[in-house]
C-alpha cells in the first residue's frame, strides 16, 4: 500500500518562508524514504491543502498522513485542518487519510533553539 506524507504549513506571502517548508519536505523524503512527500499551505500560497491531497492521489497514494507543520495547538490545528481532512475524505472515500501530530513541545525542538542561541551569540561575538 502506497503511503504519502503531506506537510501542511501556514503559508506566507514571503517566498523564502514557503521555500523553507519545501526544503524540510525534501529532507523528510530523504530521511524517511517515502516515495511521496508533498507540501501544501493553509493560506496565502499554493498549493492549498486540497491541491496537496490531489497531488498525493495523482501519484498513487492509497494512504495519506497529513502532517501539520505548526508549532502550536491553535485554531488551524484544532479546527481548520480537521475540516480540510474531512473535505478530502469526502472527495476521496477510498483513500485512507489521517491527521498527524503538530510539532508542539519536543526535546529536539529545544535542541534546535539551543543551537540557534549559540549561533546568534557567536555571530555577535558574545561569549
Amino acid at each position: 500500500m502506497k503511503t504519502a506524507i503531506l506537510l501542511m504549513a501556514h503559508g506566507s506571502r514571503i517566498a523564502e518562508a514557503n521555500d523553507a517548508v519545501r526544503e524540510i519536505a525534501q529532507r523528510v523524503k530523504r530521511l524517511t524514504l517515502f516515495d511521496i512527500v508533498e507540501v501544501s499551505y493553509r493560506e496565502q500560497h499554493l498549493p492549498n491543502i486540497q491541491q496537496g491531497v490531489d497531488a498525493c492521489v495523482a501519484q498513487g497514494a492509497q494512504r495519506i498522513l497529513l502532517v501539520p507543520y505548526f508549532l502550536y495547538l491553535g485554531a488551524h490545528v484544532l479546527e481548520d485542518l480537521p475540516e480540510e481532512l474531512e473535505q478530502a475524505r469526502q472527495r476521496y472515500p477510498d483513500v485512507e487519510m489521517v491527521l498527524g501530530k503538530h510539532l508542539g513541545v519536543h526535546n529536539k525542538l529545544a535542541e534546535v533553539v539551543v543551537e540557534r542561541i549559540a549561533e546568534s551569540l557567536s555571530e555577535e561575538g558574545w561569549h
